[in-house]
This record gives structure tokens, C-alpha cells and sequence, in this order.
């Protein structure tokens, strides 16, 4: 039996977490099981999640098989992005110049503060009053 040719990769962003699998195929992208149109609702998402296929000129020539949990769906699309890119190193190093200067490969570390104790939120404090 022949082995199953794929790329893995790992993308994060903020709390979500995208696992990418890139086989060799005619471009169909699934997304937990469903349908890509179906799962990404907005054009933003969708658009941003197929960046990377988009711009190695690789969305034809890979079928993309994701597992997302965690954070908002803008999130697991910015997930989704930096994992196909990652998967996308292993099948050929070179891409990594075009991927890099894109900043598709910079995990974005900006996540939600916690709250602190004795205040409204993390910055914003209970009202105060003189009298």
C-alpha cells in the first residue's frame, strides 16, 4: 500500500489553534469536516485563510484537510493562514522568502489581558469619588 503523501503544519492565533494537513489533490479545502464557503462565512475570512495557497500559487494544487478549535472564526482563519504556510515550508524551503517577507510566518502574539484584581478590567479602574 502506498503511503500518504502530506504536509503538516501548526498555526496559532490568539487562543485558536489550527492542525493542516496539505495532501496532493485539486484544491478542496475542509475545515472540522465541512465545506470551506460553509464554515468561513465572511469574504474577509476566507480570503485570509487561503492567503498563503494564494500567494505561493499553490491553491490548485493541494487539497487542505484542517482541524480548528479555539477563539473566533477570524481567528481560526488567521490560525488556518499561518498553518498552511508552515506545511507549505516543509513541501519546498524555498517558499520561505516569499512567505516570510509577507510576515506569513510571525506568530501574532497579541492576546486579551487578564483583569486585575481591585479594578474594572485590566486597565480601567472602579470609579473614584472624593466625597
Amino acid at each position: 500500500m502506498a503511503d500518504l503523501v502530506q504536509y503538516y503544519g501548526t498555526g496559532r492565533r490568539k487562543s485558536a489553534i489550527a492542525r493542516v494537513f496539505l495532501r496532493p489533490g485539486t484544491g478542496e479545502f475542509k475545515i472540522n469536516g465541512k465545506a470551506f464557503d460553509t464554515y468561513f462565512v465572511t469574504e474577509q475570512q476566507r480570503v485570509s485563510a487561503k492567503r498563503s495557497l494564494v500567494l505561493t500559487e499553490h491553491s490548485a494544487t493541494f487539497d487542505v484537510v484542517t482541524t480548528v478549535s479555539g477563539g473566533g472564526v477570524a481567528a481560526q482563519a488567521d490560525a488556518v493562514k499561518m498553518g498552511i504556510a508552515r506545511a507549505l515550508l516543509l513541501f519546498n524551503a524555498e517558499l520561505r522568502k516569499t512567505l516570510k517577507t509577507e510576515g506569513l510566518l510571525t506568530r501574532d502574539a497579541r492576546v486579551k489581558e487578564r483583569k486585575k484584581y481591585g479594578q474594572k478590567g485590566a486597565r480601567k479602574r472602579f470609579q473614584f469619588s472624593k466625597r
